[in-house]
Order: C-alpha cells, then structure tokens, then sequence
C-alpha cells in the first residue's frame, strides 16, 4: 500500500532535486501560469515544473535540463488547486471508480470516502486489497472508518471486531472515523465507541460526526469526546453554533439537502465573514444531482452568494487539506504537493477545461482522456448477486398492524394500517403500498405496509439497500414477484415493473449495491426512473436514497432492518422478522 504521509521513497526524491539542479528534465512544465497561491491569497505568476505525479518547482525560473519534457503553455488559462470532497458515499448507485473518473472530470481528484459497504460486504483482506488497487487511479482516494453499521443487523460484533477496528483506523489510507450516526449510543454510555475516538485522536486522525438538529448542549458534549467537525447544519445558525464550538464545518450541497445557499446567505446575515474553518461537501447524492458538477458547482454557488473568490477555492482546497493535516501533499500549488492542478478558463467558472491527477492528464482542452485504470471487480469480491432460493406468492402476505408512514424521501413514522391487506391488488385511490425487506441468502423476511411513497407503483424491487437484503414496494403482489425475478435475473439491481411486464431496470452486477457503467449512462437509467416513480405518484426529492435509508437507524422514527420493524427513538424490536 503506498504510505500516504510519505508518499515518496528516497530515490524518488533524490531524483526530485535533481530536477532542480538540472541533471534531470521535469516531466511537464506549466509556464507563463497566472495561479491562485492559496497561502498568500494572491494571484501570482510564474512556471510551474512536474515530475512525475508530483510538483518539484514553482516560481519565475525555467528549467535548465527540458529533454522529453512537455511544455504547456498556460497563457489563457487560470490555474488552482485540485478540488477535495472530504465525504464522499461512493456506492451510491455508483461505485468508487467511476465516481472519481466522473469527478475528476469537473475538477474534484481528492475522495474522502465512506467504508460502510466495504466493510459489511468484504472480508478485511478483500477490503484492504480494494484500496490498494484505488491507490493506482489518477485520483487520490483516502477513506473514514465506520464505528457502527447504520441499522440493525446480526452478526455486528463479528464486522466491528477489535481486529477489524485496529486494522481499519490504523490503516494509512483512513483519515477519520465515523461519520457517528450512532452518537447517542455513546451519549448513553457506549465505551466501544469512545475508545475507538481515543485511539483515532491519539494517533492524530479525525472524528466526522452526524449531528442533524443537535443542541447546544449535545454539540459541547460530542465536541469533548473528541468530534472534530459536522456536516449536519441546515441553517446558518446551525453554522454559527458549530464554529462557537470549534467545529470544522462542512458546508452541504446534496440530493436531499440541497442547503449551500441558504447556509451561506444566513451566514452573512449572522456576520461571519471568515471560512478557514468551513469546507464544502455534496454529501454521497445520487448520480442525476452530479449531472452539472461536483465540488466546482460548490465553488460556483459560493461566488454567486457573495463569497470571496480565493475563500470560494480555498473551502474547497486548501481548508480540507490543512483540516485532515494533508496540507504538504494537497490543498495548494508549491513544491512537494501531489500533481493535482485545475486549467480554468476564469477564476468565475470553477468547471477547469483541463485538469492534472497525479501528474497525468484526466481531462485535456475540454475531452476527457482514457487515463484511468480499469478495475477486476471480481478479484475484489463485487460479483452479481447469486440467488440459491426462491421467492414465493406465500411470502407475500401482509398481517402486519403497523406501517410507516413517509414524511419525506427519508423520515418514516409508524401508522396503524386500516386497509384490507389480504388482497392480490391495492387501489390506486391510495397512497399505501405494500412493503417487504427479505434477506438476500433468502433466510428471513418482514412485511408490512409502506405510506405516502406512491400511488401507483405495482412492483419495484431493489437489492440497492443500506444492508444489502432485498426490498420490495408496489400495489401488485404479481409485479412485485415480476420485479423481483427479473433482478434475480441480472444479478442484482432495481426493477419497475407494471401488468406484469419491466418497464425500467437499473443493473446493479457489483454485489446488487453497485453499477460496472460509467456515471454518464448510471444518471440516465436513475433519471428515467425518478420520472417514472413520479408519473406514479413518487412526491418527494429522491426515492434512491428513500430505498437506502428504509433501515437506516440514525434516522427517525421507525425502520425495517434484519432484525425487524425498529423503533428507533426507544430502541426496540416492535416486530420480529419471520424465518423463511
């Protein structure tokens, strides 16, 4: 695995300074560039010379030695850093290389990135093996480490061992822990939790937390414990409370939190004019909200709200980096940094023409070069999902008393079913569907009845789940069962289905979770089918992350997970799942 903090070997950097002396040619130089120095908030010019994947020289002289060198010259172009998302969830819908490959094509070639699905899907071996094969991408891809699973589930002790947790937290690709969904376990008491934080701040790694609504009090007491920053705040009180605490703030633009105006303009209005301690993150949307940028739509909604253009570029750059203390290998252009370079043609368009990751060229005079590596997902365990059982019309019985209820694309409450449940069919004159999440080696199911998701969905089955067990929603029990076939079928993936015929299926071949298609066709297949879970009366912002959080227990109120229908406020199985 390449070691993060030194990156480069002895000889390596021997042959760094023999650039500079002029016994070697660079690899590229950048001359005639007008660049942001993020240190010196200043427009400068001046050459900027390459070796390899990493910057050796920046300043007014051109090298002696230039053999073999390529010279660019940037007289048009305006230069910055490469952009960092310090939260990225990269299996949404995506996986994590044809996420950075997407991404670095606007610019954002640095990944902080969630292991959730990593860790509950690969062993340790196969996990570890995945990252170092990310490490060979133009991209540079670092990780956090989950301290819980996000729902309930068998078999967690197993997944968060001591071993699992030492290896994962010591491991050099990991920058932080969390993000701590399950902070009030440890409010409550939880010591597993807090000595992992312990361990992480002892070795100078940071904590995320995920603190949606939390008082002043709450955020003192997380800040004790160890948090370091939040990307929870949904108003610019919510910011002014965080930075009141010493928290680094994490600015959010997502799918189902689209906030980055109003954060910014709510701002200003409190009076906070300074952002060294504010970063900017899209938060893991899903693959249509992307279709116009990553980070750089960040940067440009910062400028169209007021804020200073260095501050704009330094949030997503220089901030991060100095947060996650990578600040000597990221976040500026001066010597010793990782090659990642953004060719702007105005500092007010944030989407670069050009763009250098690790040195190489992703992105040249607006066309995407074929710089990345493809991947053997086979090798790493993401295979199409193999079914050695069967479902049957008998699963589908619906007895349940209670449902729950959608306020939105993602907080459920419970409700008292009403409606005649033992039919073959629901009306359409309703918004209640039938709800059933079955586990995917086919051992346990629950059912029950799902309120406020649509009208008129007949059958839409996903294996895409925060656990990986399969749901299944609809009005029809026979396109429930047609949808679920046709994903067995293809190895995992979401599948609408209507009269019994498919009318939208989305693969999933990377353990049922993920798309092997680039980002360009996955944003296509999503946005058909938003559209036509909204024809069928889908109302509100996202029904893929509706899919992901059905059992997810650090949100409220009620949830369907492995274990059964959880009321996640008490903390309590209400329902049981049935053995199958």
């Amino acid at each position: 695995m390449i070691e993060k903090r030194y990156r480069w070997k002895s000889e390596q950097l021997r042959e760094h300074i023999a650039v500079i002396d002029g016994q070697k040619a660079p690899t590229k130089v950048l001359m005639n560039a007008t660049y942001l120095h993020t240190y010196l908030r200043q427009w400068l010019k001046g050459h900027i010379w390459i070796y390899d994947d990493r910057i050796v020289y920046v300043g007014t002289k051109m090298p002696k030695k230039m053999d073999q060198c390529e010279i660019v010259d940037c007289s048009n172009v305006v230069l910055v850093p490469g952009y960092m998302e310090p939260h990225a969830h990269p299996f949404q819908l995506y996986n994590p290389q044809s996420f950075a490959e997407y991404a670095s094509q606007f610019g954002t070639t640095t990944l902080i990135s969630d292991n959730l699905f990593i860790i509950l899907q690969l062993t340790k071996k196969k996990a570890f093996s995945f990252l170092r094969t990310m490490e060979k991408q133009p991209a540079t891809m670092y990780w956090w480490c989950r301290l819980d699973p996000q729902t309930e589930i068998e078999g967690e002790e197993q997944i968060f061992s001591y071993q699992n947790m030492k290896a994962w937290i010591e491991n050099d690709a990991v920058l932080q822990v969390g993000e701590l969904t399950g902070w009030p376990q440890l409010l409550e008491g939880d010591d597993f939790m807090l000595h992992w934080i312990q361990e992480t701040k002892k070795i100078g790694k940071k904590v995320e937390g995920h603190f949606p609504g939390a008082s002043e009090r709450t955020l003192t007491k997380m800040k004790l414990f160890g948090a370091d920053c939040d990307h929870e705040a949904m108003t610019g009180e919510d910011v002014y409370k965080r930075l009141l605490q010493g928290y680094t703030v994490s600015l959010r633009y997502s799918s189902i939190r689209p906030d980055l105006p109003i954060l910014l303009k709510e701002m200003k209005q409190l009076g906070i004019e300074h952002y060294d301690e504010c970063i900017l993150t899209t938060d893991g949307s899903t693959p249509s909200f992307y279709e116009h940028g990553i980070i750089d739509e960040m940067i440009r909604i910062a400028l169209q709200q007021g804020v200073p253009v260095v501050d704009a570029y330094k949030m997503a750059t220089l901030n991060v980096a100095r947060y996650y203390n990578i600040d000597h290998l990221h976040g500026s252009i001066a010597p010793g940094r990782i090659a990642h370079i953004n060719l702007l043609e105005d500092p007010l368009n944030p989407t670069p023409v050009s763009v250098l990751a690790n040195g190489k060229w992703v992105k040249r005079d607006g066309k995407a070069m074929d710089a990345f590596e493809k991947i053997d997902w086979t090798e790493h365990g993401f295979v199409p999902l193999s079914f050695s059982w069967e479902l049957s019309m008998d699963d589908l019985q619906f007895s349940m008393p209670l449902g729950m209820f959608m306020e939105n694309s993602v907080i459920m409450k419970p409700y008292s079913i009403s409606i005649d449940t033992s039919c073959e069919e629901l009306s359409d004159e309703h918004d209640e569907s039938f709800l059933m999440l079955v586990d995917r080696h086919g051992k346990w199911r629950i059912n029950t009845v799902l309120k406020g998701f649509a009208t008129s969905v007949k059958g839409l089955v996903s294996s895409y789940s925060n656990t990986g067990d399969i749901i299944l929603i609809g009005k029809s029990k026979k396109d429930m069962f047609t949808a679920f076939q046709r994903m067995k079928e293809m190895g995992g993936g979401i599948v609408l289905a209507e009269n019994e015929q498919i009318i939208h299926e989305i693969p999933l071949t990377l353990n049922g979770t993920m798309s092997s298609k680039p980002m360009s066709s996955l944003i296509e297949e999503e946005k058909i089918l938003t559209s036509l879970l909204k024809e069928r009366g889908y109302r509100f912002a996202d029904p893929i992350y509706t899919l992901l959080f059905l059992s997810s227990t650090h949100l409220p109120y009620i949830r369907i997970t492995p274990k059964g229908i959880y009321d996640v406020m008490h903390k309590m199985i209400l329902f049981p799942t049935i053995m199958r």
